[in-house]
């Protein structure tokens, strides 16, 4: 964790009224952790916040592409990742950042919610729908291999079936690798807990079920693409499945498994070739 709290106020969520404020961790205290972890054999951390992007070490003025910056000058041998971003708050600075340095990882969580101006305005979001693929054209520009996963709300209050279609048009538009995607409920004290709950259960179960489903077939499709290519792949276990393949995954997050070998461990880079591939997993054999 680099930071506790938010100060974003999204209408649905209930984190700043159980977490508080946002509050951040001085820049050298997070920078000499990840110094130990790696003189422990660990081989990746992630950085945590519940918006990462607006972190601020208030010790040195440091903004979170200074942060990461730093880590991935210190642990050059390490895999930096971190989750989650808010779309408001993600600088051409970060992108750069991320694009400057091998060890930080091509992957970035940024979720949208829904693809409609007025359902982001209800959720007090901050951006627009323009706004947003306006980053993501950015994200691409610079780090054109990046792999971007999301979250979205089904059957938010007033919701209606154009808001909707909204959303799903976005996601074709993005073409998402992964996403969390859920149907609304009413959190108690929050603002929307006060709005009209007025989406019958089965009409978000409806929405929910096509965001899945296309989601599904965009996710199978990207994976598609990947056939034939080579990854290097951190090696994080055994396939749950096949006690005779290992789990790893490529820097793009994406999850990989290919066959045992002797010699071959936990932590361990080894390059994998992809030869199948489902929604979810690309399957390979060491190169």
């Amino acid at each position: 964790s680099i930071m506790r709290g938010c100060d974003k106020f999204c209408t649905y969520c209930v984190v700043p009224f159980t977490r508080g404020r946002e509050r951040s961790r001085p820049m050298n205290s997070i920078v000499e952790e990840t110094k130990k972890l790696q003189d422990q054999g660990i081989k990746e951390v992630t950085l945590l916040g519940q918006n990462v992007n607006s972190y601020n070490d208030t010790e040195g003025s440091n903004d979170f592409s200074d942060l990461l910056r730093a880590v991935a000058r210190e642990v050059p041998d390490m895999r930096i990742r971190y989750t989650t971003s808010h779309p408001y708050d993600m600088s051409d600075k970060l992108i750069e950042t991320m694009a400057e340095y091998e060890n930080i990882c091509n992957y970035i969580h940024l979720p949208v919610q829904s693809g409609s101006d007025r359902i982001l305005q209800m959720m007090n979001r901050q951006y627009s729908v323009e706004q947003y693929i306006e980053r993501i054209g950015k994200i691409r520009e610079f780090i054109p291999d990046c792999s971007l996963s999301t979250d979205i709300i089904a059957g938010f209050p007033t919701e209606s079936i154009e808001d909707h279609q909204k959303t799903l048009d976005l996601m074709r538009r993005v073409k998402y690798d992964g996403a969390y995607m859920f149907k609304y409920s009413p959190r108690e004290n929050t603002k929307a807990w006060k709005m009209e709950d007025d989406i019958t259960e089965d009409e978000k179960k409806r929405r929910l079920n096509q965001i899945i489903e296309i989601q599904h077939i965009i996710a199978k499709q990207l994976n598609e693409d990947e056939h034939g290519k080579k990854f290097e792949i951190l090696v994080e276990g055994e396939s749950k499945k096949n006690e005779e393949e290992w789990m790893g995954r490529t820097c793009s997050n994406k999850v990989v498994i290919f066959p045992t070998k002797p010699g071959i461990s936990i932590g361990d880079k080894v390059m994998v070739r992809v030869f199948n591939s489902n929604s979810a997993t690309l399957f390979g054999k060491l190169v």
